[in-house]
């Protein structure tokens, strides 16, 4: 297992957006090269972005303020007004980001049901395509997530990622992935991102997740999207200047943080198998392929609100999700120790569950 590079206070396994910048990110932001990003003069940014379009296989990048942001500008650059795009109905962009692309783009979502494995059908993927009718919007763009957050962290698999390709191809569109934490997905399937998104257009991956950098995603793809792209970052308020003191993390992130997500998901695997063990909470720990844990609470005597302050309580910080339904999320520095720490207070706090009070659900990136 890794070696922990930054104290913690508590097990916060409520996102891996919690991770913060290790010694090394930080001796790069102290010491990093900078100029205008706007005018395209800052060497940081510009290596990051070279850095990353290498490792993605696409000919260019944009380092772009988060995740959120490189969807947006992504589908912004890819569709007019009046365009439709179809994605999952768990997928982040459809949920979690204030429908960005209707609110400032016009552009509309057509959402196809995510499988259990966080695949969308292909099928159905192909029935939501519009035909070319005046009468229909112009289907622009089909939108995957991988790994799928929603859908307990699940690996979109290569033959999968090239088959979607191909159906986009077919039907005259672009695919785009949600790659926030594509890393994760080349790691848990053995292979590179490069290849996982031989067959895709264009890709937002984050640096601040599990790569632990402490600002940032960014968006591939050809030189052209680029082009278009970082305009739509102009519009939307992200052109950056000095931003290679951040980028500098994102360089380190990149460098030495992407093989020991493999750490991750061992810890995930680890807390799912103590947890399924538990009365009360239902898990399948054969599924975690990530960093990701689902679970269930089906006891009458505690709600998740209520759970997640009793852990609170107990040093382990862990929201509920709604319904009986709550999520924990491994990344570094948290240690397989850390694991066992944490099913300890899950213990604890069941066993004393009528002391609980109440406390508040949460929707997650």
């Amino acid at each position: 297992m890794t070696t922990n590079s930054n104290p913690i206070t508590a097990i916060d396994l409520r996102s891996d957006t919690v991770t913060k910048p290790t010694p090394a990110m930080r001796q790069a932001m102290f010491e990093a090269e900078v100029g205008d990003d706007v005018y395209g003069e800052d060497p940081t940014v510009n290596r990051l972005e070279t850095m990353v379009a290498e490792l993605l296989g696409k000919e260019a990048a944009l380092y772009v303020s988060s995740g959120t942001q490189g969807n947006l500008v992504a589908v912004l650059a890819h569709c007019g007004r009046g365009d439709e795009i179809v994605l999952g109905d768990k997928a982040h962009i459809f949920r979690s980001e204030q429908a960005g692309a209707a609110a400032l783009g016009g552009i509309s979502f057509h959402t196809v049901p995510n499988q259990p494995d966080g695949t969308l059908d292909l099928a159905q993927a192909a029935q939501a395509i519009r035909p070319d009718n005046e009468h229909f919007p112009i289907t622009t763009l089909l939108c995957l997530e991988n790994t799928q957050n929603s859908c307990g962290g699940r690996a979109l698999p290569v033959a999968y990622m090239d088959a979607a390709g191909d159906l986009a191809h077919e039907h005259g569109i672009k695919l785009h992935v949600d790659g926030a934490r594509l890393w994760n997905a080349a790691v848990a399937l053995n292979t590179s991102p490069k290849r996982l998104l031989q067959n895709a257009d264009t890709v937002s991956v984050c640096l601040s997740k599990g790569l632990s950098a402490p600002v940032g995603s960014v968006v591939a793809g050809s030189a052209e999207f680029i082009r278009k792209a970082r305009r739509m970052r102009k519009v939307a308020g992200g052109g950056m200047r000095q931003a290679g003191m951040i980028a500098a993390a994102g360089v380190v992130a990149v460098s030495e943080m992407i093989e020991r997500l493999a750490d991750d998901h061992a810890n995930a695997k680890v807390l799912a198998q103590g947890l399924s063990a538990l009365d009360g909470i239902e898990v399948n720990a054969d599924e975690i392929e990530t960093n990701i844990v689902y679970f269930d609470l089906m006891r009458d005597d505690i709600t998740p609100a209520q759970l997640s302050n009793a852990l609170k309580e107990r040093g382990v910080l862990l929201n509920p999700s709604g319904g009986t339904r709550m999520r924990a999320v491994t990344h570094h520095p948290l240690t397989e120790a850390d694991m066992h720490t944490a099913l300890d207070a899950f213990k604890d706090a069941l066993a004393n569950a009528a002391q609980t009070t109440n406390g508040k659900a949460y929707v997650y990136g």
